[in-house]
């Protein structure tokens, strides 16, 4: 048995065929004359033309596809994710906006994309974004937000983390209302700006974005963030360059630091033992930022870590390698 790139030749029935093409090139010589110089260089040069043949073919032959190289986030339509939308090509980084909320844009002036964070309360269908160019021309694009099933959690906490007393109550709306005002930051994005994320502590994940939490059998707002298994005192590191733009303690998140990484992308990091960072800080990636703990509304030490683009709390999942 012979073999050249994907061609299987059996060798009598190959002879034969070269025999028989080469005697009717050649008259003279009858199909039983014993072989000689003559036949020999016609099978040569069969096997030659075979041989250039399958090369060729190979060579013709579409290319294995290269691997594409991811981007970040990845893209997930649905409540919680991500939806990257082509902007097309601009001289400059074109604005655009979802519900007058200014959207991360990241690219070049070859191809600039629209990164939309999906709040998890988003009703799926058909949506859309507005973009604004240097001319003040403003156009649509629309997309679909796919529907999405959380699974559900149930945890029992201590009582009074459920149903709040007037004080905690109160405390909880000053909080609120702070909050709400760093939520809505927004700073220029640095131009050699990479987003995939490294995960800020070791760990299992305990528990994943989007879950629907019943706390003590009430239900409460699906979880917003990702949850890993952590000692106290496990140091939490920065998952991309950002800014400390607050740090407290709360009463359901407890020790909190929230980072701004530029463009309306913000990292929130809670139950915290201990903050190692303040206010203002200008932190690398790596750098260490504070400590996990079991403080505020939790079951035991572990780091809640929670993503926010354009105002909307999306899957950490979507920035960091599986």
């Amino acid at each position: 048995m012979f073999m050249s790139g994907s061609f299987v030749f059996a060798a009598p029935l190959f002879v034969r065929f070269a025999s028989l093409e080469f005697n009717a090139m050649h008259p003279s010589l009858p199909e039983s004359a014993p072989s000689g110089l003559g036949r020999r260089s016609a099978l040569l040069g069969t096997f030659g033309l075979v041989a250039l043949a399958s090369a060729r073919a190979v060579a013709a032959a579409p290319s294995a596809k290269k691997k594409q190289p991811e981007v970040w986030p990845h893209a997930s339509q649905v409540p919680g994710g991500v939806a990257r939308l082509s902007l097309g090509p601009a001289a400059r980084r074109p604005q655009a906006f979802s519900s007058d909320l200014p959207l991360l844009v990241v690219g070049d002036a070859i191809e600039w994309t629209a990164l939309v964070g999906i709040p998890l309360a988003a009703v799926p269908g058909e949506a859309s974004i507005a973009v604004r160019t240097e001319g003040g021309n403003e156009k649509q694009i629309a997309y679909t937000v796919s529907p999405k099933q959380y699974r559900e959690q149930r945890l029992t906490v201590p009582p009074r983390t459920v149903d709040l007393s007037p004080e905690d109550e109160a405390r909880y709306e000053r909080e609120r209302a702070h909050l709400a005002t760093v939520m809505a930051t927004f700073t220029d994005l640095r131009p050699d700006a990479a987003l995939q994320m490294r995960v800020p502590v070791p760990g299992r994940r305990s528990s994943s974005f989007g879950l629907r939490r019943v706390f003590n059998g009430q239900s409460r707002n699906p979880h917003s963030g990702m949850d890993i298994a952590a000692g106290t005192g496990t140091p939490v590191l920065a998952p991309l360059p950002g800014r400390v733009i607050d740090t407290g303690d709360y009463f359901f998140n407890g020790g909190t630091v929230w980072l701004d990484h530029g463009g309306g992308l913000l990292t929130m990091y809670c139950h915290l033992s201990r903050i190692d960072s303040k206010v203002g800080d200008v932190l690398k990636t790596g750098e260490q930022l504070a400590a996990v703990g079991a403080t505020g509304r939790v079951t035991g030490p572990h780091l809640h870590w929670s993503v926010m683009l354009n105002r909307a709390m999306v899957d950490p999942a979507l920035f960091v390698a599986a």
